[in-house]
C-alpha cells in the first residue's frame, strides 16, 4: 500500500507561476535566470508557509535546466527529472536547525570545490540559517563571499533579525509576505478539483482565514477536514475541526456585552464550552472580532478590502461597531487579549473567559478611569440625541418626602460637616507618596494610610491611624528615601517623622499575646522583631 502524501507535499508548484501571492519576486528570479545574470548566494525571508523553500527547490532546477522556457525549468529534460526525483548530488538541502555546529559547515566547506555531476551549479539550500551558531557563521562567511564558480548558496529564515550582518550583506535578499486569503481559497479550489473533493466557499474562507496567510498550514488544515468529511466540506465541520465558533455566534455574543447582558454572555460561554470549543481560542476569536469593530470605526467601509473579508460582513460588522462606545471598544480588546495569555497558567481556563466577559458586560460599572469615561460618553449621547438617561448614568431618585405633621415643625437635616481643602504641602506630598506606589508597588499597603499633618522646621510630621505599630515600623526602616524624596519635592532637607493615633492603649502596655499570636501567624516567627 503506497504511502499517503500531503496535500501541501504533493501539490508543491515546480514552476515560478505556480507560487501564489510572490509575483514580484517570481519576476525577478525568472530574469536573472533568462540573462544569465545568477547570484552566488540568495536569502529568502518571510513568515512560515509562505513559499521560501518552494522557491528554492524551483530556482535550483531553473539554474540546471538544460532548456528553461522563459526563466521556468522544462520539466522535461533528464536533469529536471533527476532533481525533481531528488537522484542527484547537485542539490543539497541543510538543515541549520539539526546541523547547527561549526563542523558541518566546515565539511560543507571542503566539499564545496567539487563540481556539479549532471548540472551546471551545485546548488546548497540552508534551511532556517538564523539556527547556526557564531561559530559556525563564522566559518561560513568567506565562502558565501566568494564561493566556486559552479556554487550556488539559498539560504531561508523566518528570523532574518538573527543573522549577522557580515551575512546579509553577501546575499540578495528577497522577503516573502503573507499570501492573501483570497488566493489561498483559490489555490485549494484547484487541489480539490485535482483530487476530486468538494467544499463550500464558507469553508475554504474559514480555513484561509485560519491559516493567516500560510499556504502551507491552509492545505493542511485543508487535509484534516478532507480526513474528517465524507463528502462536501462544510463550514460547520471546520468550526467544529479548528475548535472555533463561527461569525454569527461571535457577532451574537459581542451583542450580549454591548448591552451589558452578562447573564446571556455566560450562556453563550456555556454553549460554546458544551460544544467543545476551547477557551484560549474563543478568547483570541473575541478578540479579533472586536479588532475588526474598532477598524469599523475608523474606515467604514473600507474594512472589506482591509481585513478580507466579504461586503456583507463589513457592513454587519460597521453597523455594530456604531452601538459601541470608543473607549469601551478599546478596554473589551485589551480584557480578552489579556485573558488569552492569562489562560496559560490556570488549571480551569473557562473561569478567566467567564470573569473578562462579565468585566467587558459590565465595564460603566467599574470604578476606573475606563468606566468613568464609559458613563460620561453614554450620558453625551443621550444628551445630544435627547433621551432618557441610561440606568448607569442617571443619578438614583430621591424618595418623597413624607408630609410634615401639623403639630410638629420638620426639623431641617444638619448640614454636611465641610471637609478643609487641602494645603499646597499636603499635595506635594500626596504627590510624592502616589509616585513612590507607582515605582514601588510592594510598600503600596504601608503608604496608602499615610496622612500628612505638618511641617515643622526641617520636619514632616506624618500619622498612621490606629493601630498601626507594625506600618510604623516598616515605615520607619525606609525613611531615608522616602525623606529625599519629599526633601525633593520640597526643594530643602526634610527628616520623616511618622506617628500613629493609637490612644486607646495605655503607656507603657506592651503587645498582647493574642496580638503577638497573629502577628505570627500573618508574618511568620522569623519576620516579626519586638522592640521597647
Amino acid at each position: 500500500m503506497a504511502q499517503y502524501q500531503a496535500l501541501y507535499r504533493a501539490w508543491r508548484p515546480d514552476r515560478f507561476e505556480d507560487i501564489c501571492g510572490q509575483e514580484a519576486i517570481t519576476k525577478t528570479l525568472r530574469r536573472q535566470i533568462m540573462s544569465g545574470h545568477i547570484a552566488h548566494a540568495y536569502l529568502f525571508c518571510g513568515s512560515r508557509g509562505t513559499g521560501k523553500t518552494t522557491a528554492a527547490k524551483v530556482l535550483a532546477r531553473a539554474v540546471n535546466c538544460l532548456r528553461p522556457v522563459d526563466g521556468e525549468p522544462c520539466g522535461e529534460c533528464d536533469v529536471c527529472r533527476e532533481l525533481k526525483d531528488e537522484r542527484t548530488m547537485d542539490v543539497l538541502e541543510i538543515d541549520a536547525a539539526s546541523n547547527n555546529g561549526v563542523d558541518e559547515v566546515r565539511l560543507l566547506r571542503d566539499r564545496i570545490v567539487y563540481p556539479p555531476t549532471v548540472g551546471k551549479y551545485k546548488v546548497y539550500i540552508i534551511d532556517e540559517v538564523h539556527m547556526l551558531s557564531t561559530s559556525a557563521f563564522n566559518a561560513l562567511l568567506k565562502t558565501l563571499e566568494e564561493p566556486p564558480a559552479h556554487a550556488v548558496f539559498i539560504l531561508a529564515t523566518t528570523e532574518p533579525q538573527k543573522l549577522p550582518a557580515t551575512v546579509l550583506s553577501r546575499c540578495q535578499r528577497y522577503d516573502f509576505k503573507r499570501i492573501p486569503a483570497s488566493l489561498i481559497v483559490s489555490r485549494m479550489k484547484v487541489i480539490l478539483n485535482g483530487i476530486g473533493r468538494e467544499a463550500d466557499d464558507d469553508a475554504l474562507q474559514e480555513i484561509a482565514t485560519a491559516a493567516e496567510g500560510g499556504m502551507r498550514d491552509a492545505l493542511s488544515l485543508l487535509d484534516m477536514c478532507l480526513s474528517y468529511a465524507q463528502a462536501t466540506v462544510s463550514a460547520s465541520l471546520v468550526r467544529e475541526v479548528l475548535g472555533t465558533t463561527g461569525r454569527e455566534f461571535m457577532f451574537a455574543f459581542v451583542g450580549a456585552l454591548e448591552k451589558s447582558d452578562a447573564g446571556e454572555a455566560l450562556r453563550l460561554i456555556d454553549r460554546a464550552m458544551r460544544d467543545g470549543r476551547d477557551a484560549q481560542v474563543f478568547a483570541r476569536e473575541t478578540a479579533a472580532h472586536m479588532r475588526l469593530l474598532m477598524m469599523a470605526r475608523l474606515v467604514g467601509n473600507d474594512l472589506s478590502a482591509l481585513a478580507e473579508i466579504t461586503p456583507e460582513d463589513a457592513a454587519r460588522f460597521v453597523e455594530q461597531s456604531q452601538l459601541f462606545e470608543r473607549e469601551r471598544l478599546t478596554r473589551a480588546m485589551e480584557l480578552f487579549i489579556r485573558a488569552e495569555s492569562d489562560m496559560k497558567w490556570v488549571s480551569n481556563p473557562r473561569s478567566i473567559l467567564e470573569l473578562c466577559a462579565v468585566r467587558a458586560a459590565r465595564i460603566s460599572e467599574e470604578k476606573s478611569v475606563a468606566g468613568l469615561t464609559e458613563r460620561i460618553e453614554a450620558l453625551e449621547k443621550a444628551l445630544a440625541a435627547g433621551t432618557a438617561l441610561p440606568a448607569s448614568a442617571a443619578p438614583a431618585a430621591k424618595p418623597a418626602a413624607a408630609p410634615a405633621k401639623a403639630d410638629k415643625p420638620a426639623e431641617r437635616p444638619a448640614a454636611p460637616e465641610a471637609k478643609a481643602p487641602a494645603s499646597e504641602e499636603e499635595k506635594v506630598f500626596t504627590g510624592v507618596i502616589e509616585k513612590i506606589c507607582a515605582e514601588t508597588p510592594s510598600i503600596r499597603g504601608y503608604l496608602r494610610d499615610l496622612k500628612f499633618v505638618g511641617i515643622d522646621g526641617d520636619v514632616i510630621n506624618t500619622r498612621l491611624d490606629g493601630k498601626a505599630n507594625f506600618q510604623k515600623q516598616f515605615l520607619e526602616r525606609r525613611a531615608d528615601p522616602i525623606g529625599k524624596a519629599l526633601s525633593d519635592a520640597f526643594g530643602r532637607p526634610l527628616k520623616l517623622n511618622i506617628t500613629t493615633s493609637d490612644a486607646a492603649r495605655p503607656a507603657g502596655k506592651g503587645v498582647s499575646g493574642r496580638d503577638l499570636s497573629t502577628s505570627y501567624d500573618i508574618f511568620g516567627r522569623d519576620k516579626v522583631e519586638l522592640v521597647d
